[in-house]
């Protein structure tokens, strides 16, 4: 499986296969319903990055762009998103979000429910490993 860098649009065109084939194949995504939109400064790409992450009714979802029915807003530096969306570690999360590299506008109680489904939920996992997989 090739490898692209972190928030490239190719990365993109390849998390959206990924999702695809999770959902072909019946796997679910968090329990969470939760739907967060990302700012991400400082990329290699010369301009900030906005996306949307989360799952709604069972459906993990990676996106361009923000989603108007997001649930929370997220600002973070390039290096700490890689470190916490590729990885899915939640205490990395929580370490990044303590140090003050992750400011959040929104529902911080909902943003815990992420954390928590990411450290718990099995298909979350697997999500995070494949993504492991193809980012540079």
């Amino acid at each position: 499986m090739p490898t692209h860098p972190f928030l490239s649009d190719d990365w993109f065109d390849a998390v959206h296969e990924i999702l695809t084939d999770h959902a072909t194949a019946g796997h679910t995504g968090p329990a969470s319903d939760v739907v967060m939109n990302l700012t991400v400064t400082e990329t290699p790409f010369d301009q900030v990055r906005e996306l949307h992450v989360g799952s709604r009714d069972g459906t993990p979802l990676w996106g361009r762009e923000h989603d108007a029915e997001a649930d929370l807003s997220i600002t973070v530096d390039y290096v700490t998103a890689k470190d916490v969306f590729v990885s899915g570690d939640g205490q990395a999360a929580l370490a990044a979000f303590m140090a003050g590299k992750v400011t959040v506008q929104g529902d911080l109680t909902k943003l815990m429910f992420v954390v928590q489904d990411n450290e718990t939920g099995p298909r979350a996992r697997g999500i995070a490993e494949t993504l492991q997989a193809i980012t540079e």
